[in-house]
């Protein structure tokens, strides 16, 4: 959020930093095929020029893939509507979607490196490749190497990979990771003996995924000990993550517990707190100020302004009153407002669907809808990804009679039987092999009787700008009724500001599982497996008087319907160390 930017960078200068990395995830940048966007919240020139005035350094590691827990490593789902994608190689598809994107990216950013009085000094070819590639392709780094030179690229480059498989590289790249101990610092200096030694990784902290503990690392019992080593080598370090942020709307990735891609499926929560020096709602930690003490103590001091900046104060949090999510629409009634509603004869993954410049539906919801004999009896559905809430629907008079969950014919009745399945996308994963078949929805068959069901209508809900702002200002809104809270639906609640804004917390305690939007905006997932119990609210997404709030609740509402706020993110006590 470009209205936090200063606050964040100012606090990584006080903490003795003089260089701020940052990754640029190309599907914020070309969400739909050839629309490509670099104002506003990704205003990649804003962020490097703000850099540069506040008197710091800036390394780009542009992509293609950038991994980074963002869904498929932050490349575009629209290069899955090709059946042949081969992401991460020289496949031409492939090739000639990421030329174009670096041709729009570079052209920005080259004019703001050193050697052009501009604050970047290095740019990382590719990430992680040789760590995750089932076999090295040589030629692909070669390409992108030689892409990076050909759109203006001067300053220094690097990779971010084990030192051993660094080696496998063709051509000779800077850095390296995971070097936290002088034995492969040794090997590093081995293998380029001429080049500078860096870290390019080190992990202050872990991700968490949905149903695990809340990961933290030891400050001073690891860290502190292994940052000092590393800065008594003379060595660079930066820090991943300085700052985690947030993973808004649908943005969070996944990890698989296994060789394969379907092993084990983990989605990452919301939150990207990371257990980072500076927290996920920019607070100083505990970390953060050991950290400062430990730079002022061990880098030499021509490398450090004297004194150090003083810390920014954090910004104010407010624990607002709990809301009443009074206003209720069930998952039906908004289906006139999606647009992008198509007929096809059979199901298909999200990534195929013809829509967004043919580029298919990219997150959130699919809802594949059908009408079935009133006799049929069995329901077999190949393969979802990655969670399904089925529902038989029997409809009078374009109303909601009832619906029956998991269940074909549960009455002697001739009425129309609307068989509607709704996937949700929970992310894509971002690391490991095969990440060209991570197309999500419905993957096989659905089969009524044994037999091929054709003729569909498919809803995509992913929540853009134009569907929120238009269908829950026109929607009819009621009192929830009595079972709502056991099928998909919408609840909305207002929450009433005096004065100025201030960052909070939702928390939605008591709900089960679904999406938050705030004033229209997807502020993102929750879910009472967590470890997650509450989602960052920053004031920017806030205004004085009213702000509507609306869950989208997929597994069970709260009885009461109350929506609780905070000033902290009440991360709990079940942890787990690293």
């Amino acid at each position: 959020m470009p209205e936090y930017w200063a606050d964040r960078l100012k606090k990584l200068k006080a903490m003795g930093l003089n260089t701020v990395e940052t990754y640029v995830a190309w599907n914020l940048h070309e969400q739909v095929k050839e629309n490509f966007k670099f104002k506003d919240e990704v205003d990649i020139v804003k962020f490097v020029n703000l850099a540069q005035e506040l008197g710091l350094h800036v390394i780009i590691r542009p992509g293609p893939y950038i991994c980074s827990e963002w869904d498929l490593g932050g490349l575009p789902s629209w290069l899955l509507n090709d059946p042949n994608m081969r992401l991460r190689s020289t496949y031409g598809p492939f090739m000639e979607a990421v030329e174009k994107y670096f041709s729009k990216l570079f052209a920005l950013l080259t004019p703001l490196q050193f050697s052009r009085g501009g604050p970047i000094i290095a740019w990382q070819v590719e990430n992680e490749y040789a760590s995750v590639q089932e076999e090295v392709d040589n030629h692909y780094m070669e390409l992108l190497h030689k892409l990076m030179l050909k759109n203006g690229a001067t300053e220094l480059l690097f990779t971010s990979d084990d030192v051993g498989y660094t080696k496998r590289y063709p051509i000779k790249l800077d850095g390296g990771k995971y070097m936290s101990f002088n034995k492969w610092f040794c090997l590093f200096l081995h293998f380029q003996p001429d080049k500078p030694i860096m870290v390019t990784e080190y992990w202050s902290g872990w991700f968490d995924h949905w149903g695990e503990k809340h990961h933290v690392l030891n400050t001073e019992r690891k860290m502190i000990n292994e940052v000092k080593d590393i800065l008594d080598m003379g060595a660079s370090i930066n820090f991943y993550m300085f700052h985690g942020g947030t993973n808004f709307g649908f943005m969070n990735g996944a990890n698989t517990a296994g060789n394969r891609i379907d092993d084990g499926y983990q989605p990452d929560v919301t939150s990207y707190d990371y257990d980072a020096p500076l927290s996920e709602a920019g607070d100083i930690t505990p970390k953060y100020k050991a950290l400062r003490k430990l730079i002022q103590e061990h880098v030499p001091g021509e490398f450090l302004p004297d004194p150090l900046p003083d810390i920014p104060p954090n910004l104010q949090k407010a624990a607002y009153d709990n809301i009443h999510m009074k206003d209720f629409v069930p998952l039906q009634k908004i289906y006139k407002y999606i647009d992008q509603a198509i007929d096809i004869a059979a199901v298909t993954p999200m990534e195929f669907l013809p829509i967004n410049n043919n580029g298919g539906q990219g997150y959130g919801f699919t809802i594949y809808q059908t009408t079935l004999k009133h006799h049929a009896k069995s329901l077999t559905i190949e393969k979802i990804r990655d969670r399904a809430h089925v529902s038989f629907l029997y409809k009078s008079n374009a109303d909601v009679v009832d619906e029956i969950v998991f269940t074909v014919n549960p009455k002697d009745s001739d009425d129309d039987v609307f068989l509607e399945i709704m996937v949700e996308n929970m992310g894509r994963v971002n690391f490991g092999k095969g990440l060209h078949s991570q197309r999500k929805g419905i993957l096989g068959q659905v089969l009524i009787d044994g037999h091929t069901q054709n003729k569909w209508k498919v809803y995509p809900l992913d929540f853009h700008k134009t569907f929120t702002e238009r269908a829950f200002l026109e929607v009819s809104w009621s009192k929830p009724t009595e079972g709502a809270s056991f099928s998909p639906g919408f609840y909305r609640g207002i929450l009433h500001i005096q004065g100025q804004p201030r960052d909070s917390f939702v928390h939605p305690k008591g709900w089960g599982k679904g999406v938050c939007l705030v004033n229209g905006k997807n502020l993102g997932r929750y879910w009472k497996l967590g470890p997650q119990e509450a989602l960052y609210l920053p004031a920017s997404w806030l205004r004085s008087g009213d702000n509507t709030i609306i869950l989208f609740e997929v597994d069970g509402a709260k009885d009461d319907g109350i929506l609780e706020f905070s000033d902290s993110p009440m991360l709990g006590n079940d942890i787990q160390e690293q």
